[in-house]
């Protein structure tokens, strides 16, 4: 997720890339931070299989918090303050550097795809489980083995204009997507090849895939 500068990026989702979905605003460059829903127990492990040619990824962020905007000002942030298992899982267990993003702005107007980032780095543990004055501070995480791993998101693409929810919701190329499920809220969630290559077209995207 994205975090918000602190003077403590999350959607993140965005808005991170932290998820309101972002997070606390920093003396330094802003990372993003998502609010999810926190879980306190362990999830069960991800019902996910990494397809074998290549994953493709939705995050979410604020854009008040840290939206497309920053990233391609900063060019690569932390996707800090993630608490959820089953996002957690995603980027922990499943990313691989190099994987395409498409980045979303929540809790915007209005909300929709903003453009494409990509996986920029492996599994990090999130520094804002181990800082007391983050809201996202996880005191039972232990540093020897912590519970929150994020990754590093970069830049790709800004969007002409943010393709929104509703649009989206209207296409029947785009059916099962999970973003577009009632009560689907993950900040972090996969996306088919087929999903992600017809959102690139509808935003006239640079980026292309294979």
């Amino acid at each position: 997720m994205a975090t918000k500068k602190t003077a403590t990026k999350k959607t993140a989702t965005k808005k991170t890339a932290t998820k309101k979905t972002a997070t606390k605003k920093t003396a330094t460059k802003k990372t993003a931070t998502t609010k999810t829903a926190t879980s306190t127990t362990a999830a069960a492990p991800t019902p996910y299989q990494r397809p074998a040619d290549g994953a493709f990824w939705l995050m979410k962020s604020e854009p008040d918090v840290y939206g497309i905007g920053e990233l391609e000002r900063d060019g690569k942030t932390g996707w800090e303050g993630v608490r959820n298992y089953l996002a957690r899982n995603f980027m922990r267990d499943h990313m691989r550097v190099g994987d395409l993003v498409l980045f979303y702005h929540s809790n915007a107007e209005p909300s929709g795809v903003a453009g494409v980032a990509k996986v920029a780095s492996t599994p990090l543990p999130d520094p804002s489980q181990f800082d007391p004055k983050s809201d996202y501070h996880d005191a039972d995480s232990p540093p020897d083995a912590p519970r929150w791993m994020m990754v590093e998101v970069g830049f790709v693409e800004r969007f002409a204009d943010v393709l929104p929810l509703e649009s989206l919701k209207d296409d029947p190329a785009l059916a099962g997507m999970p973003l577009l499920q009632r009560g689907q809220r993950l900040s972090v969630q996969p996306v088919t090849r087929a999903h992600f290559a017809h959102v690139l077209a509808r935003a006239g995207a640079r980026t292309t895939i294979g």
